[in-house]
């Protein structure tokens, strides 16, 4: 899985996200690349509630 597959599965809006906040995607997406997504997410659980709030998808 990639990491904007994995936001996208969030509910994050990756471009959003990206821009918004640069070194904070960087940093997930290196550490996402050495870890299993269920560790990444239980590592990061409160964080990506926080990032959710700020960068929601839209649905279409």
């Amino acid at each position: 899985m990639e990491f904007e597959e994995y936001l996208k599965a969030k509910k994050i809006d990756a471009a959003a996200f990206k821009k918004g906040d640069v070194l904070r995607y960087q940093e997930w997406s290196g550490l996402f690349e050495t870890m299993h997504p269920e560790s990444f997410t239980a590592h990061k659980k409160f964080l990506i509630n926080e990032i959710r709030r700020r960068y929601l998808l839209k649905e279409d």
